[in-house]
């Protein structure tokens, strides 16, 4: 990536952060820009977000994010309108870096488990 696509990376994770924050996170719910990749065209932008909503359906979340596509572009064109030429298109893309994060602790956990196990029943 160029420092030119890395500046509107970044430049899109804040703000489309902020818009996904004020307008389309349902209460009780944190809804995260985690990762922006935009292509060295500057016409696409992947996005990817994690939403941490105890007790209700996620995935419901990420459909009504991906419906409100054109609504969350329209809004990032007014905020980056002076900064680029072309708003680029939006694809959204659910971040699974928790979920495998948290899976490999449970791995490291079981393994320290049985370790221990197994160290105990050798003494």
């Amino acid at each position: 990536m160029s420092i030119r696509t890395d500046r509107l990376a970044s430049v899109i994770q804040r703000d489309v952060g902020q818009i996904l924050q004020q307008r389309f996170q349902p209460s009780g719910s944190f809804i995260t820009v985690t990762e922006v990749e935009v292509t060295d065209d500057l016409l696409t932008a992947k996005i990817f977000i994690s939403v941490y909503a105890p007790g209700k359906d996620e995935e419901a979340i990420y459909q009504h994010i991906e419906k409100q596509n054109v609504a969350i572009r329209k809004e990032l064109a007014s905020k980056i309108r002076h900064q680029v030429r072309r708003i680029p298109e939006l694809l959204f893309n659910k971040d699974t870096s928790a979920e495998y994060a948290e899976k490999m602790d449970r791995l490291f956990d079981e393994i320290r488990e049985e370790r221990e196990a197994r160290d105990t029943e050798e003494d």
